[in-house]
């Protein structure tokens, strides 16, 4: 308690710096218990004829899209006061299930990350919880969202690590898992010592409470077009973002990057770097509308650089390296931007009873859904995979259509905010009579 009434009366920079050491630390260690599996590769295991480790992506990552879904309520309705002892169980669960991996003979134990992925697709939004609606949250949501660009590469590199001390493929995710418990446990009880938004928080950004099942309808009923076009964007965005994280081992591999785990963690530190400094700069720019707008024209830059790396990498005038961590950039500006600020501002600019949690749940569930759909079609469709061609094509396909609904939704909300603020006027001249 004495921490936490430390915090409410602490400067800027002191709460900055707390807040998002409490989330990077906590959302960081969350990947140790999800992404480690993909550091094998599973050779010389099949089930009906698929390769074991697409299988085991496919399992856990349809469990992770199903949470998604079931968070659009649970989590959205989710009392603050309970946020840390749901993530602290949501992850102990999915830390079992990678107990029963190790022990469950292959191809059965694929059962087992389906389970792992069920409960930690919730986690992020109550991590959320603790930073949104705060005049600072664009840079505490882009330290939080640091942790997923980074931690990947650097969970990878734990897990070929243990590979290579002869630690088998299937004890390796509990074993890195393991490892992690003990930084978990401390940043999650930094999390719980954060206080809620102030008085001056509240009125820059609009109060933030628990949204329920009206609360959802009204949102939709207002927005609707424009949320389904975001939506549909971040679903492409999601899907080649999962491509290059899950299937980085592969497609680094065929870069020629052989037997190099330090690799992955080199490269995401300084996409990271960038990514962070970029989305974390929009809490400077005080004006809602306008950071909302920054929020669209970043994600629309974005897909713009994918399609430059592409075709940079293909005239040879980008290194295999440097063309990864640019196509990095390119996909994780947007991602990052979805969750630091475009629904962040969206909600302040139009005061509507809602939280992240639900905005950003509505666009992962679809996002998710849309990878699933994709492995599925590519694995029962009996194509032979090479992965870099497979992220080539992906980068120009959806390069090219997300950045037109980047754009579409783009004039569809300036109109909307346009007639907003002339509502908004309309009601306070007749208040003011």
């Amino acid at each position: 308690m004495k921490l936490k009434q430390h915090l409410a009366s602490a400067g800027s920079t002191y709460f900055s710096a707390y807040c998002i050491v409490a989330a990077f630390g906590t959302y960081f260690c969350m990947y140790a218990f999800r992404k480690p599996f993909t550091a094998a590769t599973y050779d010389g295991i099949e089930l009906l004829g698929i390769g074991y480790k697409t299988v085991l992506v496919i399992s856990q990552v349809l469990g992770y899209t199903i949470s998604k879904f079931l968070g659009i309520k649970f989590v959205s309705e989710a009392e603050p006061h309970r946020r840390s002892i749901m993530i602290l169980m949501l992850i102990g669960i999915a830390q079992a299930a990678l107990l029963l991996f190790a022990i469950v003979p292959p191809p059965y134990n694929f059962v087992c990350l389906f389970i792992n992925g069920l409960p930690l697709g919730m986690v992020f939004g109550l991590v959320l919880g603790f930073l949104e609606g705060r005049k600072m949250t664009e840079l505490l949501t882009a330290g939080l969202c640091a942790s997923f660009i980074l931690s990947g590469g650097a969970v990878k590199s734990v897990g070929q690590w243990l590979i290579l001390q002869d630690i088998t493929d299937f004890w390796m995710p509990f074993l890195t898992g393991l490892i992690f418990v003990p930084v978990l446990l401390l940043s999650v009880w930094m999390l719980h010592q954060i206080p809620p938004p102030d008085t001056e928080d509240q009125t820059l950004r609009s109060q933030r409470a628990p949204s329920r099942k009206e609360d959802r309808r009204i949102v939709m009923a207002k927005h609707g077009m424009g949320l389904t076009m975001l939506v549909f964007s971040y679903m492409l965005l999601t899907v080649i973002r999962s491509l290059r994280d899950d299937f980085g081992v592969e497609i680094w591999s065929q870069l020629g990057f052989n037997e190099k785990p330090e690799v992955f963690t080199q490269s995401e530190l300084i996409v990271t770097w960038i990514v962070v400094i970029v989305n974390g700069a929009v809490f400077l720019v005080k004006d809602n509308r306008t950071a909302f707008y920054t929020a669209i024209t970043a994600i629309g830059a974005g897909f713009a650089l994918t399609l430059l790396a592409v075709f940079l990498f293909w005239q040879r005038m980008l290194g295999p390296f440097a063309f990864m961590v640019t196509a990095g950039v390119g996909l994780y500006v947007p991602y990052v931007a979805y969750h630091t600020t475009l629904f962040e501002r969206m909600i302040a600019v139009f005061r509507e009873r809602t939280n992240l949690a639900h905005l950003m749940y509505l666009a992962d569930s679809f996002g998710y859904l849309g990878y699933v759909l994709v492995l599925l079609i590519r694995n029962f469709a009996k194509w032979e995979i090479n992965y870099l061609n497979l992220f080539l094509g992906c980068l120009i396909c959806i390069g090219c259509v997300a950045l037109l609904l980047t754009v579409y939704s783009f004039f569809y909300f300036r109109r909307q905010i346009v007639a907003h603020q002339q509502a908004t006027a309309v009601q306070l001249s007749s208040n003011s009579v």
